[in-house]
């Protein structure tokens, strides 16, 4: 009898051993397979059981959790969510993350490492610590500002910081709710139809994923490459160049806009926007040297992230003279992100150091403890300080004697660049108006904002359309909200821009 029970004995060992392999098979070695597996709906419950943490913006949340009683228990909420959708994107349980919602999904879902009080306590315990909170860099203010600027037209806005690089206003229109898209069911599908099928694409990105020809916001650029190169080392000085120019190797006259561009120096180019003129340093400074100085604004750069995703901007490094010509003027392929475009602005307005952009402030636990700090760090050197001095004094000249009358502000010092940039087959869609621009307070050390516009005007008239008329009341209005100059002041106390009379209107 001993004997029979002790071979039962160790029948059940083997057994039990067996089963302990088993169990340490499927929990540990098959784990991950298992987790990802999309019959394993465990995960995605685990991922909804508690309350996401919170964007926060001026110091306070944007978006919430609502509990439903349902499997997948909490949903997204946002607070005036077409305002900061370009900022947050979107937490579906149908349709996955975007933007913010997305890069910092871990800190706001609670998978962080970093929320977790000792090293790998989650790989550990296995267990969710409570959503974190992701501080962002905008002011609620300028992003309000932007919004309503815009006014429901197709277009977008976006503010920086020069010398850090904090993204104070993130803008695009038209807009949409998030919150629409947050749970599961046919209203959520639906709702992802209508967006999708909405002739003005109101998800659609436009300050970080849409790109545009800069049209003559891009003279900057190319007036940097032409100081810094030396091709021309007095802005004052006549440049010699023809009126008409002929496009190289071709029988193509480059148009003018703006009388008296014949022989214009750069200071008059850069004021009245000529294209000619601008056309012709492009040529001269040549395409390497082109490329080179294109890319230390950020130009091709397809790794930028601040930390959501942003579009390449792009400048083509194989060109004929005559295609380098009109790149050189913001034309032929040359296609830029509204961020792309505040970032030269923020370059001149920093004396060519170009800080790196970040939407980001810090990470903290829900309780409030930092976890992660963003910190200042510079980006490139965009151009010499020399450099940037000069075309500091030539974006105040457009705006004070030229074709950017409509963004001055009274008690303090603004520097901008207009453009209007055609597109479109032989040019015939409807313009871009763009501005771009800095603005100092007259008592301060260095200037406070940098900002790009552009407004596709899909409605408009065509030769109603300049970056002058359309672009810069938006950017005035938000560089007065960056001054603290916004309230109480109404149109009439805008001056007069001086010399606008002087010269036809500019695109």
């Amino acid at each position: 009898m001993i004997r029979y029970i002790r071979r039962a004995a160790g029948l059940s060992l083997v057994l039990l051993m067996a089963l302990l392999v088993n169990a340490a098979r499927v929990q540990i070695v098959q784990a991950p397979s298992l987790d990802k597996n999309p019959a394993n709906r465990r995960p995605t419950m685990a991922r909804y059981a508690q309350p996401r943490g919170d964007i926060l913006v001026g110091g306070k949340a944007v978006t919430g959790s609502r509990d439903t009683g349902q499997p997948l228990r909490y949903e997204r909420t946002y607070r005036d969510g077409p305002l900061y959708a370009p900022v947050t994107g979107y937490a579906s349980q149908t349709y996955g993350t975007t933007l913010l919602e997305n890069a910092e999904d871990d800190v706001l879902s609670g998978t962080s490492p970093l929320l977790a009080p000792f090293p790998f306590w989650n790989d550990i315990s296995r267990s969710r610590r409570p959503g974190g909170r992701v501080v962002t860099t905008i002011d609620p203010v300028l992003q309000r500002t932007a919004y309503e600027g815009l006014d429901g037209r197709r277009g977008a806005v976006v503010a920086l910081e020069p010398s850090s690089g904090r993204i104070l206003a993130l803008v695009t229109s038209p807009s949409y709710n998030p919150g629409l898209l947050s749970g599961t069911g046919d209203a959520v599908t639906g709702a992802w139809t209508r967006l999708n099928a909405a002739p003005g694409r109101p998800m659609l990105n436009r300050a970080l994923r849409q790109t545009y020809p800069p049209g003559s916001t891009f003279k900057i650029v190319t007036a940097a490459a032409a100081l810094d190169a030396g091709i021309v080392t007095d802005v004052d000085a006549p440049t010699g160049t023809p009126d008409p120019y002929l496009l190289p190797g071709t029988r193509t006259a480059l148009p003018n806009e703006a009388t008296g561009c014949g022989g214009a120096s750069l200071s008059y180019a850069i004021r009245w926007s000529c294209n000619s003129v601008m056309a012709r340093l492009g040529v001269k400074v040549g395409l390497p040297g082109m490329v080179e100085a294109v890319e230390r604004f950020g130009f091709n750069d397809a790794s930028l992230r601040i930390p959501s995703r942003v579009e390449r901007s792009n400048f083509d490094t194989g060109m004929t003279q005559d295609q380098l010509a009109l790149s050189a003027i913001g034309q032929y392929d040359t296609r830029a992100t509204p961020l792309q475009m505040a970032m030269v602005a923020a370059a001149v307005a920093n004396a060519g150091d170009l800080a790196q952009p970040h939407l980001v402030d810090r990470a903290t636990t829900s309780g409030g403890r930092i976890v992660a700090q963003n910190v200042r760090r510079s980006y490139r050197q965009a151009m010499q300080p020399a450099t940037a001095m000069r075309l500091r004094q030539l974006m105040v000249e457009v705006v004070e004697h030229g074709s950017g009358g409509n963004a001055a502000i009274e008690g303090a010092q603004v520097g901008g660049k207009t453009g209007t940039a055609q597109h479109g087959v032989g040019n015939t869609g409807t313009p871009y108006a763009w501005f771009i621009g800095w603005a100092q307070a007259d008592d301060a050390g260095r200037p406070a904002v940098a900002v790009a516009v552009v407004v596709e005007e899909a409605a408009a008239n065509r030769e109603d359309i300049s970056g002058g008329g359309s672009a810069a009341p938006i950017a005035r209005s938000v560089m007065e909200a960056a001054l603290g100059l916004g309230k109480d002041r109404g149109e009439s106390a805008r001056p007069e821009p001086r010399g606008a009379a002087v010269r036809p209107s500019v695109r």
